[in-house]
């Protein structure tokens, strides 16, 4: 029995040393081979088909330089630079040979430091009179070289693949194409005025941040918005709140679109950032900071509405402070964003702020694709009413069960909005140079597309980033994905497509549904009651105004309630406190629904692993005692 149990003890010691040696080597032989495993629904941290086929379209090294001080890096970076130098060994893999990859420590007074110097890469003091520590990329490729900076800033985390990848196709494509741009308001910045910086005033406002996102990228020119001809050489003409447009203009813009130009407009029939320029329509009641293109939408078969906004209970905004609905602030998740389509298909977080739709259906020849749409609980209302708060809104609200288009694609051929030719100037003693005479085109030979969007504010600052002045860099922070939009479509009429779904990873938000219809749900509720309870107030304050007038004598005595009006008055406020308690009950309701459906993920987010671990154990000990049994 001595030697038996002797003999399992070597075999025993035995088998654990095979399985160790059998472990080391496989660690050994893979691990010369990377390879990550992604289980992120998005694949947020998985090489997208934009990137490789970038990659694949490589004819010549391109040679990344990856600067990270790993010794003086603070701890909570750590993770961030892992993350970094795997990704980079992606590219590396994907690249097949392309893709050269140099990462470098640049100490202090060190060859390292030098270079990160030379390539543009700008150091960060960790505190006053330290050294300065390094984190970014140079990407080179023969005689072209782009730096990204820095990336200490990690709320560009999610962008960091597009970052990689936009340095890319920078150094293999020098030439950005050219956009313009053309708008009624200041978005290149206005210029300082001397005298005003004297007298203490601030420095004149900055560009707007998306036309400074648009000029890493791309060549951008201001076009006025009295242009009478668009020049040739632009690609994408951008077309930001046309206020006041001329049917001049309107045609410089058809005749572009017809010889090949690709158009995206950005109208509002309520810009809430525009507000002042009309302030007399303001003290009128009516919207100001409207704006359109009348001609050319009648051609093309959709209308915009101008004097009225979209609200959608189901995709507002909710009042931080009060937790109430903002109906004409709409923020899309992914049921509000077509997943189908390239320009959009990975967003899932817009912003839009008293925007229009666009109706109608669109002329022959022409294709329309939505890109964003409000929910089916929502309406049209007034722009004037939009801008006096949500409470009346939501108690006057009627949903239409109508998908409101807020942007949309058309394609096709294009037929000119002006078959009688150019119209005549609005003003015939214009000193404008006139274009010389050239054959007006009734029809774009080739397809062409042009993009329309029915509100501007969401790209105003205030509305899609957080500017930061940090250690004099200023850093600008996506509040959504209002911006990766833009920069997407720019891309796609630009005619470069790779960076599209890139981008959009900037921005990814898991909104919880559920909750939200259940808001909604028990904002309906509380919606009803209330109207019930203005509809008995009403119908209480017409009684007594009617007893009222019945009542004779002075003045005196009818100011004094009589008994019928005393207890017409009481029945009100009894209908009043019952409707109290009934909404208090349908906030106790969604409270009691709210706490347990985030009992419920808790649970499952907390017990789900080890609950299948143990039930796993469970199964594996019951198979393994049957097959004992069963010897």
């Amino acid at each position: 029995m001595k030697e038996k149990n002797v003999e399992n003890m070597l075999y025993s010691s035995a088998g654990v040393a095979a399985m160790f040696v059998l472990m080391l080597a496989f660690y050994v032989v893979t691990s010369a081979a990377k390879q990550r495993v992604d289980m992120t629904a998005e694949k947020a941290y998985t090489l997208s088909p934009g990137t490789r086929h970038i990659l694949s379209k490589l004819d010549a090294p391109v040679t990344l330089r990856y600067y990270c001080s790993q010794e003086a890096m603070p701890p909570s970076l750590k993770p961030f630079t892992q993350e970094i130098e795997d990704l980079l060994e992606e590219y590396q893999q994907a690249g097949k040979g392309k893709i050269i990859l140099q990462k470098m420590d640049p100490k202090p007074d060190s060859d390292a430091e030098d270079s990160a110097r030379l390539d543009g890469i700008q150091g960060q003091a960790v505190q006053m009179g330290g050294d300065r520590i390094y984190l970014g990329l140079a990407v080179s490729r023969m005689d072209e070289k782009v730096a990204i900076p820095t990336w200490l800033d990690q709320s560009r985390e999610r962008l960091l693949e597009y970052d990689i990848s936009r340095a890319i196709t920078r150094v293999v494509n020098p030439t950005p194409p050219t956009i313009g741009i053309m708008s009624a308001l200041p978005v290149f910045g206005e210029q300082p005025n001397p005298m005003a910086m004297r007298m203490g005033q601030q420095s004149a406002p900055q560009p707007w941040v998306f036309v400074s996102e648009l000029k890493k990228d791309f060549t951008v020119t201001e076009v006025p918005m009295t242009a009478i001809k668009i020049d040739p050489e632009i690609k994408v003409l951008l077309v930001f709140h046309p206020r006041d447009i001329t049917e001049e203009t309107q045609f410089a813009i058809d005749q572009y679109l017809m010889h090949g130009g690709k158009v995206i407009a950005f109208v509002d029939p309520h810009a809430y950032f525009d507000q002042k320029h009309d302030q007399m329509a303001q003290v009128l009641g009516e919207s100001s900071g409207q704006s359109s293109m009348p001609v050319l939408f009648k051609a093309w078969g959709l209308d915009l509405d101008n004097g009225k906004v979209v609200a959608d209970l189901n995709s507002c905004l909710r009042n931080p402070q009060s937790g109430g609905p903002v109906p004409t602030v709409l923020v899309l998740n992914k049921t509000g964003i077509n997943g189908d389509d390239v320009v959009t298909s990975e967003l899932d977080n817009l912003e839009f702020a008293f925007c229009g739709a666009f109706t109608g259906k669109p002329a022959d020849g022409l294709k329309e694709t939505w890109l964003a749409h409000s929910s089916t609980n929502s309406e049209m209302v007034e722009g004037v009413t939009a801008s006096m708060g949500g409470d009346q809104i939501v108690k006057d609200f009627k949903p239409t069960s109508v998908n409101y288009d807020l942007a949309v694609r058309l394609t096709g051929k294009f037929k000119t909005a002006f078959p009688g030719g150019r119209p005549k100037p609005a003003n015939e003693n214009t000193n404008e140079a006139k274009p010389a005479d050239e054959p007006v085109l009734k029809e774009s030979p080739a397809n062409s597309a042009v993009i329309l969007v029915a509100d501007i504010d969401m790209l105003a600052d205030q509305v899609c980033v957080r500017v930061q002045d940090i250690l004099g860099y200023r850093m600008v922070q996506m509040l959504n994905g209002n911006l990766n939009f833009l920069q997407s479509c720019v891309e796609q009429m630009a005619g470069d497509s790779d960076l599209i779904t890139l981008r959009s990873r900037g921005s990814l938000n898991r909104p919880f549904t559920r909750l939200q219809a259940l808001e909604a749900n028990a904002g309906k509720q509380w919606q009803d009651k209330l109207k019930e309870l203005e509809t008995k107030r009403e119908a209480a304050q017409n009684s007594i105004s009617q007893l009222q007038a019945t009542k004779q004598g002075n003045a005196q005595q009818q100011m004094i309630l009589s008994p019928q009006q005393q207890a017409e008055l009481e029945n009100y406020k009894k209908a009043e406190a019952e409707t109290g308690k009934e909404l208090r009950q349908v906030q106790k309701n969604l409270k009691k629904d709210t706490d347990s459906l985030e009992a419920w993920i808790k649970a499952i987010n907390i017990g789900a692993m080890p609950a299948l671990v143990a039930l796993t154990g469970v199964v594996l000990s019951v198979v393994k005692r049957k097959r004992t049994a069963a010897k």
